[in-house]
């Protein structure tokens, strides 16, 4: 019987480190910051289908970079453990901390017991009645737990856009700003993104109970300032409009790396 090549430990955690880093850094990063209002998570998303910002429970958003089907599996596990902790005891027990803890411990054992790590990052947010009382968790794919207060970057360039969120970035900001500040983090220097590269989630304070909301492509190029299409009635009246170019990007979502799972970060 032939013995099993050996590998130090330390060897096998680098290395599944950098497959789950690789993953995560092919994909497209998102944001997350704090306004006036509560939380605002803007993300860089081709697909007007596939969704990388989600809601968790009443007043908590999920938000995740990577591999779609890994981090889709992830928001369906706290759905589910967030609305039978809410049955079990009350609404206002479900909080972002434990559901945090709770990826935490799922993501760090399969990172350390699985062949595999889950190339994924992802984002648990709470706004609470009070702006002092507003919560980012980061969880990285091998289950560390960062608690950041005022903006959380995911996924590839994390470094830049986050340098670049820093310098722009002020306390109490209106959503406007706050989606400007975002989209400028992501698309840098040298890119331009419009309302179609985008989607926009808020976490408001001023919507009752349920405080997520997803913002409409429209709505989105308003806080961008890029005028919206005019109706024909309007066209009619105002006569013909010259309306600029707009140039297709070139990000689509990634299906040559994992054709069996698309790619929509």
């Amino acid at each position: 019987m032939s013995m099993p090549f050996y590998v130090a430990p330390e060897q096998v955690m680098k290395d599944r480190a950098d497959y789950a880093r690789k993953g995560i850094a092919r994909g497209r990063a998102m944001v997350a910051l704090r306004f006036s209002d509560g939380v605002a998570l803007v993300a860089e998303n081709a697909s007007n289908t596939l969704r990388k910002i989600s809601e968790i429970y009443d007043r908590i958003a999920f938000a995740g970079v990577g591999k779609y089907n890994e981090f889709d599996q992830l928001r369906v596990a706290g759905v589910r453990a967030a609305d039978l902790k809410g049955y079990q005891y009350s609404r206002d027990d479900v909080d972002a901390r434990s559901l945090a803890n709770s990826y935490a411990q799922m993501l760090g054992q399969i990172f350390t017991h699985e062949m595999k790590p889950m190339e994924v990052e992802i984002l648990v947010a709470e706004v609470a009645y009070e702006p002092a009382g507003d919560q980012l968790f980061h969880i990285l794919y091998d289950g560390t737990v960062m608690d950041e207060r005022r903006f959380s970057v995911l996924g590839g360039d994390a470094e830049s856009i986050s340098t670049r969120l820093n310098a722009s970035w002020v306390e109490d900001m209106e959503l406007g700003a706050a989606v400007r500040a975002g989209v400028a983090a992501l698309a840098g220097p040298d890119r331009v993104m419009v309302a179609d590269d985008l989607e926009v989630a808020v976490l408001s304070r001023s919507n009752g109970r349920r405080c997520f909301m997803r913002l409409a492509e429209a709505e989105v190029a308003g806080y961008l300032g890029v005028p919206t299409e005019q109706t024909p009635a309007a066209a009619e009246v105002s006569g013909p409009v010259d309306t600029p170019d707009t140039a297709e990007t070139a990000d689509t979502l990634d299906t040559q790396e994992t054709p069996d799972t698309p790619e929509t970060s």
